[in-house]
């Protein structure tokens, strides 16, 4: 939201709180009128949504101390003395926090400018991405008159596992503007950030528009866990299987099951490696990497007990901790 535009709001009252709160007072009346007014709260209540909105913009430039400094000087000013602001790292930005598309509710942006200044990223549509930040951009006109590029908008927004690993094209609704589609590629990270090249505010005076920077979170997955190129998960197999060796299906992301050899005396721990079918991306693939996990019978009738013990009795004498206390004592 352009620092003009303050001189018609006010976030203090939106909030419900004087001039002079603190921070953390502040804090406190944001949370409690977001929990009020949140959608997830009000399903289809449109003056909820929009009453949402107003506090969440409030919030955003009250919550930052400069921008806060720099509101309580415009409001200060009066109406009809417009100028252009420094792009800070602020929460201020004109977007809604909407996230539509095919992914469904639960995935919502919130968007913020930030500086457009040089940064750490490579474009969206290259597919690399990078962790550092960016700089300010200074607002209004340069003592050279060279025109100003336009500040940045940020954004935040929650994929599902696969969607990050797959990839995929989502939808972003800004509140002023049309919808953008934001093609993520596979194997994004979490908290990794996507720059989209003249996205984000137009230049005040004639420069290039700002990007839009968005930094993406993974849900996590109830089977599979991400380990860099690699995907892990943990199979159960029985006893029986560890002991004399089985053939088991072990799942897949997106994909069928593949069988495996579970060779006979598999330990738990020991781990089975599928080539190439992990995440795959412009650099290369990784495997899934399964996990044995032998699964201890936890009740046994007596004809499987005294099987058991027969068992038990005809295998050698043996401790398989005594290296372990041995290695203990040095």
């Amino acid at each position: 939201m352009a620092s003009q535009d303050w001189f018609d709001k006010d976030f203090y009252a939106t909030l419900g709180v004087s001039k002079d709160v603190s921070a953390a007072d502040l804090k406190k009346a944001y949370r409690k009128l977001a929990r009020r007014y949140h959608p997830d709260a009000n399903p289809g209540d449109s003056a909820a949504e929009a009453k949402f909105k107003e506090i969440s913009e409030a919030n955003a430039v009250l919550g930052d101390a400069e921008q806060r400094a720099e509101y309580d000087q415009m409001r200060a000013m009066g109406p009809g003395r417009p100028r252009f602001t420094a792009g800070g790292g602020g929460q201020g930005g004109g977007f809604d926090d909407v996230f539509g598309g095919r992914f469904g509710a639960g995935q919502r942006p919130t968007y913020s400018t930030a500086g457009a200044g040089p940064a750490g990223y490579d474009d969206l549509f290259g597919g690399l991405f990078g962790g550092g930040g960016f700089g300010q951009s200074t607002g209004g006109f340069r003592g050279t008159g060279a025109p100003t590029k336009g500040r940045d908008y940020t954004a935040s927004t929650a994929l599902d596992f696969a969607t990050a690993i797959k990839g995929d094209t989502i939808r972003l609704q800004p509140s002023d503007g049309r919808p953008l589609n934001v093609k993520v590629p596979a194997g994004v990270m979490d908290g990794q950030k996507i720059r989209v090249r003249g996205k984000g505010e137009p230049s005040p005076d004639g420069g290039a528009p700002g990007d839009l920077v968005l930094t993406v979170s993974v849900r996590k997955h109830p089977v599979f866990e991400r380990d860099a190129m690699n995907l892990r998960v943990d199979v159960p197999v029985t006893f029986v299987e560890a002991t004399l060796g089985a053939t088991i299906e072990v799942p897949t992301l997106g994909g069928d099951p593949v069988r495996l050899r579970v060779a006979p005396g598999t330990p738990s721990g020991r781990v089975l490696r599928v080539k190439g079918r992990g995440v795959e991306t412009a650099k290369g693939t990784g495997d899934l990497l399964a996990t044995v996990q032998v699964a201890v019978p936890s009740h046994l009738n007596a004809a499987a007990e005294k099987a058991l013990a027969e068992f038990a009795a005809a295998l050698p004498q043996e401790n398989p901790r005594l290296d372990l206390l041995d290695r203990a004592k040095i």
